[in-house]
């Protein structure tokens, strides 16, 4: 059976637009509610906020493709960008890059693509890697790059990207197509379905020896910024990582077909996940001002970490909650010291608690649960 890029209509996709008009309107009322939001912060919030997101975005992107980054490096590089106090470690190479072209996506949103951009994404990306012999460029091995599966002697190939003979001119009608498609263009289209678009066009050419999923993400929260004129900071990546299992499913059965309608549908889906997840992780951030106006002035050093780092740990928290042994470990106190500092916290009204000795658990007490 021939892979999509080898039928004789390729690249022109087919999709129901009817089927995703609805979404199309929805999307642009909630991105606007989600933007809107904003107005809850003053300027220094708002760039914390920001560095957050662009950090759970690095993060998750990363992992997809099973990439560990370490968090803090990774967002001590973007707070030095924002021109924010860092405690100054040396940034490994993996996560100054990925802060790099996130930064760049961030700023450069409403510019046009070129296949420059993508090379300078690609070199923040590889940064400080030496196994790779194309980076910053298309790829060039005549080897056929395939996504395969399975034992080394029987492997199953999912998929296999064209040829790198073909690259240039296939390359050139992406961004061609991408610009043209573009609000300001002379075709454009609706944002969810570009995005959509985008994305499984992107990765079906493969252009690069490697990443090429984290830039097809990143092309798609450029169509997203484009069509609200602002970037995004949806948590795009987020959710995909969380579903990583149905995401890879969905790119496996488009391999072989030029229709697309189910595969737009499922990335607008996952776009509207997406927008959901911001807004809960705003609220939960406005809440995390909110607590800290209330214990204002009230807090020793050590109960000021704790709830830092409990904050720290995102939406799900602690797993299973704080211990004291956790209290005990993070501020490395006595037990008895970590006794008094809980029961303050719980006097003014900064923790809940459940449980009762040794399964004794404590919860940051929000206005709103999450």
């Amino acid at each position: 059976m021939m892979w999509n890029w080898q039928q004789k209509e390729w690249p022109e996709f087919s999709y129901d637009a009817t089927q995703i008009k609805k979404q199309e309107e929805i999307f642009l009322l909630e991105a606007g509610k989600l933007l809107g939001a904003f107005s809850h912060f003053n300027e220094s919030d708002k760039i914390e906020l920001t560095i957050e997101l662009i950090t759970d975005e690095a993060m998750k992107s990363s992992e997809i493709e099973g990439e560990m980054l370490n968090r803090d490096s990774l967002q001590s590089s973007i707070r030095r960008h924002f021109g924010l106090a860092t405690d100054r470690q040396r940034i490994p190479p993996a996560e100054q890059g990925m802060a790099e072209m996130m930064l760049d996506l961030y700023h450069h949103f409403d510019q046009s693509l070129s296949h420059e951009t993508m090379f300078q994404w690609h070199d923040k990306l590889m940064m400080g890697r030496r196994d790779l012999h194309d980076v910053g460029c298309y790829r060039t091995s005549e080897e056929p790059m395939q996504v395969v599966s399975g034992y080394i002697n029987n492997p199953k190939v999912h998929f296999e990207a064209p040829p790198s003979s073909s690259l240039a001119g296939e390359m050139a009608s992406f961004v061609d197509w991408f610009n043209d498609t573009g609000p300001d263009g002379s075709r454009p289209l609706p944002a969810l379905t570009r995005a959509g678009l985008a994305h499984h066009y992107f990765v079906t050419i493969h252009p690069f020896e490697d990443g090429n999923g984290r830039i097809g993400r990143a092309l798609s929260e450029k169509v997203l910024a484009q069509s609200l004129k602002q970037p995004t900071l949806i948590a795009l990546s987020h959710v995909i990582e969380k579903h990583k299992k149905g995401y890879y499913a969905q790119l496996n059965s488009h391999n072989h077909t030029l229709h697309v309608t189910s595969w737009i549908t499922y990335f607008a889906d996952t776009i509207f996940e997406a927008i959901c997840y911001s807004q809960t992780l705003i609220n939960f951030l406005i809440n995390k001002t909110k607590l800290f106006d209330r214990v204002r002035g009230q807090l020793n050093a050590r109960q000021e970490k704790v709830l830092n780092r409990m904050f720290k740990q995102g939406l799900e928290g602690f797993k299973g909650g704080l211990s004291a042994e956790n209290y005990v470990s993070i501020t490395q106190t006595s037990r008895a010291t970590a006794t008094r500092d809980l029961q303050k916290l719980m006097e003014l009204a900064a923790l809940t608690r459940t449980g009762t000795l040794k399964s004794t658990r404590y919860w940051l007490n929000l206005e709103d649960k999450y």
